[in-house]
């Protein structure tokens, strides 16, 4: 029965720390510099805080890396230098919306720091007790060791075994989910600001994806700042096979600009402002002012 390791518990990591606990697997995390909110997720998942990183390399036989893209790396390198100090082995599974060469780069940080490395990515939403959770694929030459964690709730599944691999189905996959959430936001502000929201709206509601999508725009607000990064690290996968990078740069200018809204400041269990959807086009479209 391993070991298992979550940094940072927040919206993701605290629901996955939750699942595997309530399967009676020992969950732990570091919370030093970590918010009160995180470490109020963390006593609620029935997380178990350590001291500092060395406590958590030595104690994880499993460090599952689930943070904003944005600080993957720079995690990596920490995780690296208290490998080097300690001499301890670890399995470093960096479950970040990255692009495959981001996770090809800390594969190496962490592999010549003398740890092993698998690549995920997390498609779905946080995980609930009563029902099967996302979707957690791996790949890379240890991936199958992480089908452990399907004992303990997680639907984990082998892509490949090669590190970026994972990482590649996150960027595409997200590609379409978030970067159609940034493509209906903008034209929705942008009827606000033209004083056609009514009518656009009323032409929405005959498409598909618009209808299946309404509730994840109204949601978007809150986590607007982690998908700035994301949409930067799919431009760098497109851009790497000779794709044009520019759609989902425009989606992180469309991410940072909700983030530096008073929408962007809220917590999902605290919001005050944006409760539907013609609040939250309002609220975008007088920023514009």
């Amino acid at each position: 029965m391993p070991t298992v390791g979550i940094l940072s518990p927040g919206d993701m990591g605290h629901a996955i720390g939750a699942l595997l606990q309530h399967h009676r697997l020992r969950v732990i995390t570091n919370l030093s510099g970590r918010s009160a909110r995180t470490a109020a997720l963390a006593q609620a998942a029935g997380i178990t805080a350590v001291a500092d990183d060395a406590t958590l390399v030595r104690e994880a036989d499993i460090l599952l890396s689930i943070l904003p893209p944005a600080r993957a790396y720079a995690f990596a390198e920490r995780i690296a230098a208290v490998l080097r100090q300690t001499g301890e082995s670890l399995l470093f599974v960096d479950c970040n919306a990255i692009a495959p060469r981001t996770a090809q780069a800390i594969e190496q940080v962490i592999t010549e720091a003398g740890g092993a490395f698998v690549d995920a990515c997390i498609i779905g939403g946080p995980p609930k007790i009563t029902d099967s959770g996302p979707h957690v694929y791996v790949s890379g030459a240890r991936a199958a060791e992480i089908t452990v964690l399907r004992t303990y709730g997680l639907d984990v599944r082998v892509l490949g075994s090669q590190g970026g691999q994972a990482s590649g189905l996150k960027m595409c996959y997200a590609s379409v989910t978030k970067g159609l959430i940034a493509l209906i936001t903008e034209a929705l502000v942008a009827s606000q600001a033209l004083g056609l929201q009514e009518a656009l709206l009323a032409e929405f509601q005959s498409l598909p994806p618009f209808v299946s999508s309404e509730r994840s725009v109204i949601g978007m607000p809150p986590k607007a700042y982690r998908w700035v990064g994301e949409m930067e690290e799919i431009s760098r996968t497109f851009a790497d096979v000779g794709l044009p990078p520019q759609m989902h740069e425009g989606a992180a200018a469309v991410y940072r600009f909700i983030e530096g809204t008073v929408l962007g400041t809220e917590t999902p269990e605290q919001r005050q402002h944006g409760q539907t959807l013609e609040e939250i086009m309002s609220i975008l479209a007088d920023a514009l002012k």
